[in-house]
């Protein structure tokens, strides 16, 4: 069976993180949520109906007869609901299309609202997880790493390495893994270590965690559970219930904790993120589907960053801070908490960041890992300094 991924209203709530990349192309425990479609099902993923500008870099390569929601994460009760659908037929809950079977080929967004609407409608009883908001990443990140290890059927180790001290039984740990005098402690949750990478010396590790391939825990670091580390980022200072998308530095000390940070960001030497008020009241967040600060009823929240966003030395930022794509925060006192894409400052204000600057910023990190920005990259990055530029001032 062929499936693809549509985009629906929750690619708005997403942002800034869907701003580059589908829903499905969201990374949670230690999966994509395509990725976790694939392991859970088996069936080959066909591309996605995604927003125009990102479908040259995100596309469908064959018509499926089946499309779901990309914001939906799989479940086993799912499955044979969808295994029992004809075609013509939707799966909804609440009103709303989680999956469509359907033979028609379907290209955009417009195609495929036009097909759910004339579907005939199945009640689903499933109760699946949907990702409506960045906050949902990391508050289910731990729960996903374990049912991921369960879906890849990861083989356990009792033991690794001559001078660490592994506490607990719950260890997933690739054998080419560099790691020396660390202490991993996984009897809140497991913990796994994928190809390549490499844990330095006095780091301190409590499960769920998952560092993904060629990611780097530099010496001495302090991470909590529920963690995520994408491939080929180096983490190091204090971390706890975090998501770290792929690329991305925070190398030194300073904290983060209830965040997301996505692809090709870095975090300067003593950045500090509040992830809880003082007064312990509930955290607001800014919705680019309202446009305001929303209360999120949630009372830890830390920072959720768009690819290719930075941060100076020392940079303060507050509880519930969203940073756009293409930012550069910098500079004393805590900035505001919601920081458009595509802005050059601080505290004391800010400017716009050159497109061409940003671009040219963005190429040379990516070089410095073998790797070029390309066209449909370059492109998508045109369209979200246009769209961010009504927030900028």
């Amino acid at each position: 069976m062929r499936i693809a991924f549509f985009d629906n209203q929750s690619h708005q709530s997403l942002l800034p993180l869907t701003y580059t990349r589908p829903a499905a192309d969201l990374r949670i425990g230690i999966q994509k949520i395509s990725e976790k479609w694939e392991a859970i099902t088996g069936w080959d993923v066909a591309g996605y109906v995604t927003q125009g500008y990102l479908s040259k870099r995100f596309f469908i390569s064959h018509a499926p007869a089946i499309f779901i929601a990309s914001n939906l994460i799989p479940n086993p009760e799912l499955i044979v609901e969808i295994s029992k659908l004809e075609a013509g037929q939707k799966l909804e809950i609440s009103g709303k299309c989680l999956v469509l079977k359907t033979e028609l080929a379907i290209e955009n967004l417009g195609e495929l609202e036009h097909a759910i609407s004339s579907a005939s409608s199945i009640p689903s009883n499933a109760n699946g997880i949907s990702i409506s908001a960045p906050l949902d990443i990391f508050k289910y990140n731990g729960n996903e790493i374990r049912k991921d290890i369960e879906a890849l059927k990861l083989e356990k180790v009792a033991s690794y390495g001559k001078y660490n001290s592994l506490i607990g039984d719950d260890f997933y740990i690739h054998p080419s893994v560099k790691m020396e005098g660390v202490t991993l402690n996984s009897t809140n949750g497991p913990i796994y270590l994928a190809e390549g990478v490499e844990v330095m010396e006095g780091s301190v590790i409590r499960g769920p965690f998952a560092a993904l391939e060629h990611a780097t825990i530099k010496m001495s670091a302090k991470i909590y559970g529920d963690t995520t580390i994408g491939p080929h980022c180096k983490v190091g200072g204090e971390v706890s219930n975090s998501v770290f998308y792929g690329y991305s530095n925070k190398g030194h000390d300073g904290f983060l904790g209830n965040s997301v940070i996505g692809e090709w960001c870095n975090l300067g030497a003593d950045t500090n993120s509040s992830n809880l008020k003082n007064n312990y009241s509930a955290v607001s967040v800014w919705n680019y589907a309202t446009e305001i600060q929303e209360n999120t009823g949630e009372t830890f929240c830390g920072l959720i960053m768009g690819d290719h966003s930075k941060t100076g030395i020392n940079t303060m930022l507050n509880t519930g801070t969203v940073v756009g794509v293409s930012a550069n925060v910098f500079g004393g006192g805590f900035p505001p908490k919601f920081i458009p894409s595509f802005s050059w400052g601080g505290a004391e204000g800010f400017q716009t960041f050159k497109i061409e600057k940003a671009k040219e910023v963005a190429s040379k990190m990516m070089q410095r890992r073998d790797l070029d920005l390309t066209i449909e990259e370059s492109e998508i990055l045109d369209f979200i300094f246009e769209a961010d530029k009504k927030h900028r001032k």
